[in-house]
């Protein structure tokens, strides 16, 4: 975020005394977590137990073992975190009465783990490298998630990271190195999409296979609101749409679409443009097309790569709605493509989303409707179970309606 004067915030820093000495680096978190105020030095000999007591209170732990152990740690952190607490015979304990109290009750339990999680804290040299033994090289890891950004590129100091995170960046790094595969690009060495840290994979190929296999209203032109990995553009342009114009406001985004696009050969085929929801008019008239995936979950996003599933207030999916008829042209398609989860967990009912439709001069021309097959469908202890097993994601086939 820029404040008035157009330079940027100065990073935070994580401050604590060693030997004596007060000393101080630069903090990462992608979440934009604050600093830890209390911090103490941990390493092999620390117990799991006490870790733990001190995680839970706010206290970083400032890694200064081996690097495994480190791990191990994190390993016992989570064991502890995850133990189901003994139920106790008060009204608090009761089983939550609805979806919507069972959805935030897990979003607390969701925050509260990450919080305990993050306070293991493991030093960065101003190279990426890890000042820990038997550490693995994470330098190029590093670099791919945080040197394309301003907010998070190297400064020539060194910093600090939860091991968890820094995890996290190393399972993109591999994700991005290995790619996803999508069928509907074609045959294998031509159809994987390789995501970048921050940006939302598409393991959920349900909604892919929709845009794949709905009819085109036209090939010439389509807008892809909200473009993320590139997936939608490329399977656009890979059943023969002539032009794609692809938005995001994400620069992480930007630079995965055209890195992906690039890698498939389409880079001719799609332009992508930074923009919140629809390119200009000015610039690109409109689309006899446009296809939007928005989060489908009207709640607060943790981090940024959340954002493609949280949306506070659902306010990509009403901007969608509502800027869709003065995009499309004559007798043209908006694509919706969403889940229905926010219906089971009484976040968001249909009666609402039909209603928003309405309001925007929007008809439904057609819907096409497929069950999700991602793996916590079938996970029966999860407690948002009943809602997954339920969900339907789908695409809605709209048009203006004042050209019916």
């Amino acid at each position: 975020r820029l404040p008035d004067n157009g330079w940027m915030n100065p990073p935070a820093q994580l401050h604590w005394l060693e030997n004596g000495i007060e000393q101080s680096v630069r903090w990462r978190s992608e979440s934009g977590a604050l600093p830890p105020r209390r911090v103490v030095l941990a390493d092999d000999t620390m117990g799991a137990d006490a870790a733990y007591r001190l995680a839970c209170e706010g206290t970083a732990l400032l890694w200064r073992g081996d690097f495994h152990n480190a791990r191990q740690m994190l390993q016992a952190l989570a064991r502890r975190v995850d133990r189901k607490p003994r139920r106790r015979a008060t009204p608090q304990a009761a089983d939550p009465s609805t979806p919507a109290q069972a959805f935030h009750l897990h979003r607390q339990a969701q925050a509260q783990r990450a919080r305990v999680l993050g306070m293991l804290i493991i030093p960065l040299a101003a190279d990426f490298s890890v000042p820990l033994r038997r550490a693995p090289d994470f330098r190029d890891a590093c670099s791919e998630a945080w040197d394309g950004d301003a907010r998070t590129a190297r400064d020539g100091a060194a910093s600090v990271v939860s091991l968890r995170e820094l995890s996290g960046v190393v399972g993109a790094h591999e994700w991005r190195k290995k790619g996803v595969e999508v069928a509907s690009l074609g045959g294998p060495g031509h159809n994987r999409i390789h995501p970048h840290y921050g940006v939302f994979s598409p393991v959920r190929g349900e909604y892919v296979e929709l845009v794949a296999q709905a009819p085109l209203p036209s090939n010439t032109l389509a807008f892809d609101v909200g473009v993320g990995t590139g997936v939608l553009s490329a399977v656009l342009a890979h059943r023969g749409v002539q032009r794609v114009v692809a938005t995001d406001q994400d620069p992480r985004a930007l630079a995965c679409a055209r890195d992906n696009l690039q890698r498939l050969g389409l880079q001719e085929q799609v332009e992508v443009v930074q923009a919140d929801l629809f390119p200009s008019l000015a610039l690109y008239g409109q689309a006899p097309l446009i296809v939007c995936n928005p989060p489908w979950v009207p709640a607060r996003a943790s981090t940024p790569v959340e954002h493609a599933v949280y949306d506070p207030d659902s306010r990509m999916l009403r901007g969608f709605l509502d800027g869709l008829a003065a995009h499309l042209a004559p007798q043209g398609e908006g694509w919706l493509v969403l889940s229905d989860l926010a219906e089971h967990l009484g976040l968001r009912p249909r009666e609402q989303l039909l209603g928003w439709i309405e309001a925007a001069g929007l008809e439904v021309r057609g819907r096409i409707d497929v069950h999700p097959h991602h793996p916590k469908v079938g996970v029966a202890g999860d407690s948002l179970h009943a809602a997954r097993a339920a969900e339907v994601t789908s695409l809605w086939r709209l048009t203006d309606r004042s050209q019916s």
